[in-house]
């Protein structure tokens, strides 16, 4: 009798789809011989797992230049400073990070079992699935977050530079004021030096208009530079050598001095003030300003951050709809041909399933795993010892026997030998 010859031919698989199967953690080798069906299921669950950790990369890559990358005291305003580094640095690390949930995924796929073979998912598949969801879960979160922070970066980079602007200013102001009451207990140290000064420069500043007055004939009959005019001068001279003399003592350098260290420390608190209002540009306060800027109006009312929370909600559909869908697939050809596979392994290899075998403490229904060759192995290794015991029980007895034998007929030679 004839065997019919099955006439359907699969379309032979390009490089790409291949790799896709692999991000799905399908057989290559049982997929090629499986129907069209099968092979799609396992391109799209793959094309999800690929998508996924394509997303992972460039969220990765961009919080690790959002963390790293210069920081300035306003974001809208950004300094020159080279990235070229950090971007490298970012590229690399996207890929690793890429490439490392890339695997996480596929590894959750490949270990998503097809449960009853239905398209229901049962409450014990589902109890069985728990831990892959939630590594999904914490997965699809990783990945959202930094690119909310992109989706959000023109309307995150308004809010951060008026909180930016708001802290600076409150912090200089507050080093201001800190230093203006310094320098006030300084001048107050030596009060009476600070007064003759300023008298001296009142008097100087007088001394200036009488001599101009003199010289214009403002007060006098005459107009010139006369004796008056010069006698005046004389004195001006004299009382700003009395104030360069003050200038120059110990006790007013001293105060410069400390107004001098003043002015320079509170140059530098400044520069540490705006130095802080930088440091806010970082990862974690931008994922909170896209979660307020998410949920404010134009009106300023704030509401639920429905935008940010379906963006979650998405990446969580996108990472989690492997692991249902595999829960969900009905046997196909492909399933029965890798259980085929695996029943011929195990028998090359002598292992036998016995399947719901015996109930254990908890009444669940276990397999019962039979390693035949290493039972085998086992089985001739205890024969082995029995016989050797066997061997040497009967050794020891024949030599009992001769030596007693020995002893019959000659019993004083023996004693003579061993005593």
């Amino acid at each position: 009798m004839k065997t019919a010859e099955l006439d359907y031919q699969i379309p032979k698989a390009s490089w790409f789809q291949k790799m896709l199967w692999a991000c799905a953690g399908g057989d290559r080798f049982l997929l090629q011989r499986a129907t069209y069906s099968d092979q799609v299921k396992y391109m799209c669950l793959g094309g999800i797992v690929l998508a996924t950790g394509m997303m992972a990369g460039l969220a990765g890559g961009y919080a690790f230049y959002t963390i790293f990358s210069p920081k300035d005291a306003d974001v809208l305003q950004p300094s020159e400073q080279s990235t070229t580094l950090i971007t490298i640095l970012s590229v690399l690390f996207g890929i690793i990070w890429g490439a490392i949930i890339l695997n996480i995924d596929r590894f959750i796929v490949a270990a998503t079992g097809k449960g009853d073979g239905t398209e229901n998912i049962t409450k014990q598949e589902f109890l069985g699935a728990i831990p892959r969801i939630i590594m999904g879960t914490i997965i699809a979160i990783t990945i959202s977050k930094p690119i909310e922070i992109r989706m959000f970066k023109g309307e995150i980079d308004a809010q951060l530079a008026k909180y930016q602007l708001d802290s600076k200013e409150k912090s200089i102001e507050k080093v201001k004021k800190n230093y203006d009451t310094k320098r006030k207990d300084v001048m107050a140290q030596n009060q009476d030096l600070q007064n003759q000064i300023k008298n001296l420069d009142s008097l100087i500043t007088k001394q200036a208009i009488d001599i101009d007055n003199e010289i214009m004939g403002r007060n006098t009959a005459g107009r010139g530079y006369g004796n008056n005019a010069r006698d005046l001068e004389r004195r001006q001279n004299e009382t700003k050598a009395r104030r360069q003399k003050l200038l120059e003592s110990p006790e007013y350098m001293e105060i410069q001095e400390k107004l001098k260290n003043l002015e320079k420390n509170e140059a530098e608190e400044i520069a540490r003030e705006e130095n802080k209002a930088a440091a806010e540009d970082g990862l974690l306060r931008r994922i909170q300003l896209a979660d307020e800027v998410a949920s404010t109006d134009i009106d300023g009312v704030k509401h639920f951050p429905w935008i940010t929370t379906f963006i979650t909600l998405l990446f969580l559909a996108i990472e989690l709809t492997p692991v249902f869908f595999k829960l969900m697939l009905v046997k196909s050809p492909y399933d029965y041909m890798k259980d085929n596979l695996e029943d011929e392994i195990r028998a090359r290899d002598g292992i036998e399933v016995k399947y719901d075998y015996y109930k254990d403490k908890k009444g669940l229904e276990r397999h019962l795993v039979i390693n035949h060759d290493a039972e085998n192995m086992m089985y001739e290794k205890v024969k082995l010892s029995e016989i050797q015991r066997e061997l040497t029980e009967y050794a020891v007895q024949k030599y009992k026997e001769r030596e007693m034998q020995n002893i019959d007929e000659n019993l004083d030679d023996y004693i003579s030998k061993n005593v």
